[in-house]
Parts: C-alpha cells; sequence; structure tokens
C-alpha cells in the first residue's frame, strides 16, 4: 500500500512541477500519450471486406432491377407488410423510449433500427401512393411525422456512440 501512496504522491509532485513551468512560460509536457485506435481485429477486417464486396455486387442487380421490373405489381399481403411495417416502427420507438429513459446505452441500436425502419416507411409512403389525396398524405406523414422522429432516433444513436463506454 504505501507503494501506491509514494507513486500518487510522485505523481502529484510531477503535476506541481509541471503547472509551475506553465505559469514561468515553459512547454508543458504531458504525463500520457493520447493512445490510437486499436487495429480491428482480423475477423472483424474479413467481415468488413465481406460487407463491401457485397454491397459491391448489388450494383449491377440494380440495373437489373431498374431496367426489369414492371411499373405496376399487385401484392397478395399488402396490409400485412404495411401493419407489419408500422408494428416494428411502434416497437422501436417504445424500445427506443424505455431504454433511453433507463439511461441504457443500448437505446442506441434500437433507435438506429427505428430510425432505418421510419425512414424506409416514409421512402415506400410517398413511392408507392397513388397520384392525388394519397401521395399529398404520404408526403405530409413523411415531413411531419416518419423523418422528424427518423431524425431524433439517428440524433439519439449517433449521441451514444460518441460518449465513452
Amino acid at each position: 500500500m504505501k507503494g501506491t501512496a509514494d507513486g500518487e504522491r510522485g505523481k502529484r509532485m510531477r503535476q506541481l512541477a509541471l503547472y509551475d513551468e506553465e505559469v514561468a512560460g515553459a512547454e508543458v509536457i504531458p504525463l500520457y500519450e493520447e493512445a490510437e485506435e486499436p487495429r480491428p481485429a482480423r475477423g472483424m477486417r474479413r467481415a468488413g471486406g465481406l460487407l463491401v464486396g457485397c454491397g459491391l455486387g448489388l450494383l449491377p442487380w440494380l440495373y437489373v432491377l431498374a431496367t426489369g421490373l414492371p411499373a405496376t405489381a399487385t401484392a397478395a399481403h399488402w396490409p400485412v407488410a404495411w401493419v407489419g411495417l408500422d408494428a416494428l416502427e411502434a416497437l422501436g420507438l417504445i424500445a427506443t423510449g424505455l431504454l433511453a429513459a433507463r439511461g441504457d446505452r443500448r437505446h442506441a441500436l434500437a433507435a438506429a433500427a427505428t430510425a432505418t425502419l421510419l425512414a424506409v416507411d416514409a421512402w415506400f409512403d410517398t413511392t408507392t401512393a397513388a397520384p392525388g389525396g394519397d401521395f399529398a398524405t404520404a408526403v405530409v406523414m413523411a415531413l411531419g411525422a416518419e423523418l422528424p422522429l427518423a431524425a431524433l432516433c439517428g440524433r439519439l444513436a449517433l449521441r451514444a456512440l460518441g460518449r465513452r463506454a
């Protein structure tokens, strides 16, 4: 225990000496250097490379879809798709809110997923709406609810990532 006390005393003395030098106009020498970000593990680098490769592989597929899909389509379970999407959004908002209110850092995961769902909902609402009143309603919902909530969730997620554990 004595060694620890001596170490603390020595550390304080060095800090005082550095303070005195700073006051005298001398250059201050930091006691420790800022650590560099560690290099990701090999598995993480491989996963990253695989994901980039898959994303690049999808680019030609976008052309195939853009030139080959019909302009209109009928979906057999249209209501189930939309109710399911909105149910996931509701669950995401509730989970994000509860976790954030508790101060649980995992709210960042729920917030990121919920922001994505809300942005996707706004996109599909506006791009699949019939011209006229349906389209106007989709735009109002996107600008008045879905995109602002997505921005809030995205901000919560990014703020949590910026904090240290």
